[in-house]
């Protein structure tokens, strides 16, 4: 049993190498000059009071961008973000700025039935869909306009950077898991297989790449529509990008059992999207690897250093 703790080890000490490699291969990338602003329609699904909310969408009506719609999507007017909406859209006149009533969905998944309803209301061809607990900086959407110069770009994710509510182990937890392991994998998958996924907290795409993919009823019946949306896109050869903005996803102040059940659901969706990726999260954490082999063999304490000195 040893050696198979020594191979595994090493396996995951070659891993945290592709990622330092993955990381330095996008951050490398940038998006040409924008020459001229794109039309861009900014869809916001929301449902209920997130910690924050009002800040989180000030962000968006703040854009140094002047070609651009915000559409906001909630079930009904008694939604308790509405009052922020208003408040907003009247101390910023000046950007178009819409609320769709969309009632009760009819889908399982709520999030891609008010996007169906906001994809149809919207004006312009392309599509920035941003969760309601995203926020940004001035300069989002001249970067997102950036990208989409090229025609042949289909479909582009922001990774994201988690920002934990106050006072929370679990969140902060959750936060450490989503900025290491899962942006990791993430940069590694770009590196080794190209962008043939999604990322679903903010993502654009065209219209067009949408309708390819059989629209918004065919995506509501995956766990995971945004990664089918991004892989259906690459199939059909549209471009799909990682995009060079990283977005802050303020993920609140969270409760062990919501945590948990997050996680259980972001593990589900990698093993039926990705199943190879799923069972390749066995390298991405190298420290129960090395205590295993530690356990086995003491005396390879040299080869468990190694592996460690990878991941840092």
């Amino acid at each position: 049993m040893s050696w198979v703790f020594l191979l595994l080890a090493v396996g995951s000490g070659v891993y945290c190498l592709l990622v330092v490699v993955a990381a330095r291969r996008y951050l490398s990338a940038q998006p040409p000059p924008l020459q001229a602003e794109i039309p861009l329609s900014v869809l916001k699904p929301l449902h209920g009071l997130d910690a924050g909310l009002e800040s989180n969408l000030r962000t968006i009506f703040e854009q140094d961008y002047s070609s651009y719609e915000i559409l906001f999507a909630v079930r009904t007017e008694a939604d308790p973000s509405v009052p922020i909406v208003r408040r907003l859209q009247a101390e910023y006149p000046h950007i178009p700025s819409r609320v769709l009533l969309v009632g009760e969905p009819p889908w399982a998944n709520a999030k891609v039935w008010s996007l169906e309803q906001m994809t149809a209301a919207a004006t312009h061809e392309i599509l920035v869909m941003s969760d309601s607990d995203i926020r940004v900086d001035p300069g989002f959407l001249r970067t997102i306009a950036a990208e989409f110069q090229d025609p042949r770009v289909g479909v582009s994710s922001c990774p994201y950077r988690a920002v934990p509510g106050p006072s929370s182990a679990a969140s902060t937890l959750e936060a450490i898991g989503m900025n290491t392991e899962f942006l990791s994998t993430a940069l590694v998958a770009r590196m080794v297989e190209g962008m043939k996924f999604a990322l679903g907290p903010t993502l654009t795409a065209r219209k067009q790449v949408i309708a390819d993919a059989g629209g918004w009823p065919h995506l509501a019946e995956f766990l995971a529509e945004d990664f089918v949306l991004g892989n259906s896109a690459a199939e059909k050869g549209w471009t799909v990008l990682f995009s060079s903005y990283v977005v802050e996803h303020h993920i609140g102040a969270q409760a062990w059992p919501a945590s948990i059940s997050h996680r259980l659901r972001w593990n589900r969706s990698t093993r039926r999207s990705r199943p190879d990726g799923y069972v390749g999260q066995l390298f991405t954490n190298p420290l129960p690897l090395v205590l295993l082999l530690l356990l086995a063999r003491p005396e390879w304490w040299p080869v468990a250093l190694a592996v460690l000195a990878a991941r840092i």
